[in-house]
């Protein structure tokens, strides 16, 4: 996955014409850690469909700002600079869980694809 490190990058990946799922973390996080032996896996499944980056928000905190990103793991789709889908919680999020959002964000994009 993709670690992004400057705004620049961030705004030019979340504003092509497909789908950009913005995973914003950070390195304290125990919840942030919890995903990490599936999140590869995940990855490659939704590779044909869209595409992982990862941002630490202690490194980008007027990004995550802007974003309003309080809690940590959160997930954010987008396509062509505009939000999708958003998945945030105070619970510790499951395979399962990210790969619902997953599904919805895809579902998301695509029918915003065909209009």
């Amino acid at each position: 996955m993709q670690k992004i490190t400057d705004e620049a990058t961030f705004r030019e990946l979340v504003g092509e014409d497909s789908l950009t799922v913005a995973i914003f973390k950070a390195t304290w996080c125990k919840d942030c850690h919890f995903i990490e032996p599936f999140i590869a896996d995940v990855e490659a499944a939704y590779a044909d469909r869209l595409t992982m980056v990862e941002i630490d928000r202690d490194e980008m905190p007027d990004l995550c700002s802007e974003l309003n990103i309080l809690g940590i793991p959160s997930f954010i789709a987008f396509r062509q600079g505009q939000e999708l889908v958003r998945f945030v919680s105070k619970l510790r999020k499951t395979r399962d869980e990210i790969e619902q959002f997953l599904d919805r964000a895809v579902e998301v994009s695509g029918a915003l694809a065909q209009k």
